[in-house]
This record gives C-alpha cells, structure tokens and sequence, in this order.
C-alpha cells in the first residue's frame, strides 16, 4: 500500500531504511542514502507517529562489531532533521529497543541498532521478524537498496504488520517500471564494467528489451575478442568467448542494435597519465592494453544516443577511477545530461560503480533519475523479482 494510505498518528511505525553510508572518522563522507528518506521520514514524524528506523551497516557476521554500530548515525540524521528529536537504541529487539522506543514522544525518531548484529537478520528467520515486529504498529520499506535479499527484515515483516511504501522506494520502482513497461523508444542501454561474466544475465535480458546497446568498459574487450580482435594485454575473458557471440546472435534475432568500440585508448602501464595512443580496435599492440574507449567511437556513439528517447545506464566505459582513461564515461555522460536537459531523453542510472562515475563526471543529479541501488538495481534491469517488493504487494 502507499504509505499516504497510512493515518500514523500515535503509531509506532517501523521503517526500514539502508544507511549502509560511507563512513570515515566516524563521519559520514556521502548523504545521498540520507537524503532519500527523509521526506518518508518527515511525512510520518510530522503527522504524530513514532518513527523506528530499522538499517544495518557493513557485514559484521552475525556478531556486535562497534566499528559497525549505528550510533555515529545520529548525529547525521539530526543534521538533516533538526525539527524532530533523534535517539539511538542500543538493539533492534527486545527490552533495550523496546525501552527506546517508550521513552520516545511522538514526531521522535528512533534510530535502532545494526540488524546484523543478529545473524537472523541476513538468514531470513521468521522468528527475528517476529521479534522485530513486536515493536511497532505497522512496517514501511523505503529501503530498494536492501529488497533483493530475502532478509528477515526486508521479506517476512510485511508479512506480520500492515505494511507500506516507502516514497523513495515508490519513486524508484515507479521511475524502473516505466523503463520496461512502456518507454518511448527507441530504447537505449549503456553497459560497462570488467566482465561479461558479473552481467551476462543482464545483457542477455537487455538485448531483448532495447533497441540499441552500447558495450563498454573490460567486457567489451571480450565482444571485440570474440569478433577476431586481438587485443594485446587487455583484460579479456577467454572462457566467455562463446557467450558474446551467442549474445551478439541473440541481439540480431531481437532487432537490438550493439555498439561496441572501433578505436581504443591503449597504454603499456595502468597508472595515471601513463603515455596513451589511441588505435583502431583492429591493430592494439601486442605490448598495449585498452583502457577506454576512443574519440571516433564515442562520437557514433553520441549520433546515436541523439536519436533515442529513453536510456538507462549502468557501469562506466573505461578506467574512469585515472586519468586519461576517464574520457569516455565523461564525455557520453554529458551528452545523456545534455540530451535530459533539452527535453528530448527520459535517462535512468544506477548501481555502486556507475554512481560513483557519474558522480566523478559531475552530472549524476542532472540524469531524469539515479537510482543508488545497487544490487538490487542490476537484478531489477536483468528481470528478476526481488523479494522485498513481491512481500509488500502480497502484503497489499
């Protein structure tokens, strides 16, 4: 259900939320994750309700690790609600968290301890849930981030408390479907990253979605191998030789168009502004290895990119993290923010790497919209259900 079909008034309400944040110092370096549910937040300590924030943080294992606790959160989270009063519980059940709780007022916020401290949480045990749920008086999940695990907090709570979405979670699945479901076309993909291997379900399901597919960063290398290229001491795998090519057939049957790169950056050392050419992907050195993606390449790339109305992306098309081989991740990004910007592109990004790119580019809040899931995100854009969101629509 929609959390507006929530009357939270002198409820206590659990959320669940990810502030698995980066941390430094004690400090948290990024608010984004922050930032995305606070108006969840707001909306239900302003209309009266006690508001328990259920996170965890890190993979402690089952086990209180205090270099993993919340509690550094607090400070964080008052920063950015400085109208509603935030307290910290020592634990997630029982009398600690429920001693916290009671000596909140309502429009207080509870921030409750790590979820896995318990090693239940990351097993999915029903009983945990229970535990959990003996706290409040309904559940919220404003956490797309965390919903592809069947965790004990994410798949049995809405099993147990009338259960609501978040308005982050809400706009995250309402801006994914739309991409899928009914997208203006033509539809275009951006896939980067290392390896075929770590998207190969992702690929396979895109190229019978979208009309056009660019290929880039490591795992182009291997479509480009696959095709006859030698490419000196490029990373490349070997053993998904066969799988690109099957992938590459697979996208002509579908009508799905795939770009991959005809001149590359190439270097003989992986260091930043090591000497760099640029060649075609027909002659690399035996001696050279790519490292991005070249000029020629990424203007056919913006012709196309021109031509198309809806795109996602996800994973950068280079070694974005050194110069020079940041080229072409910033470069295509800012033709996508371009292309928002003028009206004419409905452009979708998310996953850890290509926030992080995007993020470098300086245009990550410029795409129609970022997802910072992780995940999540990439087994979402592979087709594949995710458990947190399949419990709340069998909870409505």
């Amino acid at each position: 259900m929609r959390l507006t079909e929530l009357s939270p008034e002198g409820k206590t309400v659990l959320v669940r939320v990810d502030l698995n944040v980066p941390m430094q110092a004690g400090k948290v370096t990024d608010v984004t994750r922050i930032a995305r549910v606070l108006p969840t937040i707001r909306h239900l300590a302003g209309a009266g309700a006690k508001v328990v924030l259920l996170s965890h943080f890190g993979r402690p294992k089952g086990e209180y690790n205090p270099s993993m606790s919340l509690s550094p959160l607090v400070d964080a989270l008052q920063a950015h609600l400085p109208e509603y009063p935030v307290r910290f519980g020592v634990d997630c059940i029982g009398a600690a968290a429920a001693d916290a709780i009671r000596r909140a007022e309502p429009g207080q916020i509870v921030l409750l301890e790590n979820l896995r401290f318990h090693a239940e949480e990351t097993t999915g045990d029903a009983l945990f849930a229970r535990q959990i749920a003996a706290l409040g008086d309904a559940y919220v999940n404003d956490a797309f981030s965390c919903s592809h695990r069947p965790h004990a907090s994410i798949y049995h709570l809405p099993k147990l408390l009338p259960s609501y979405v978040g308005f982050a979670m809400q706009e995250e699945i309402e801006s994914l479907d739309s991409l899928f479901s009914a997208p203006e076309r033509p539809l275009a993909a951006v896939v980067g990253g290392s390896k075929v291997s770590t998207k190969l379900e992702l690929l396979d399901h895109l190229v019978e979605k979208v009309d056009v597919l660019i290929i880039g960063g490591a795992m182009a290398n291997t479509f480009l191998c696959a095709q006859g290229h030698a490419l000196g001491t490029s990373l490349c795998e070997q053993e998904m030789m066969d799988t690109a090519r099957a992938i590459l057939a697979k996208a002509e049957q579908a009508n799905c168009r795939i770009l991959l790169p005809d001149d590359l950056v190439v270097t003989q050392a992986f260091s930043a502004h090591a000497p760099s050419r640029i060649v075609a992907a027909s002659a690399v050195p035996e001696d050279a290895m790519a490292l991005d993606i070249g000029p020629d390449s990424l203007m056919r790339y913006a012709d196309v990119l021109k031509g198309c109305r809806t795109l996602v992306w996800n994973g950068p098309l280079g070694a974005f993290e050194t110069a020079p081989f940041d080229n072409a991740t910033v470069f295509l990004a800012r033709v996508v923010t371009r292309l928002t910007a003028d009206g004419t592109m409905k452009s979708v990004a998310g996953g850890g790497d290509t926030v992080s790119a995007l993020s470098y580019a300086g245009v990550a809040q410029q795409f129609s919209y970022l997802s910072t899931a992780g995940g999540a995100f990439l087994e979402w854009l592979e087709g594949k259900a995710l458990p947190g969101v399949e419990a709340l629509q069998k909870a409505a």
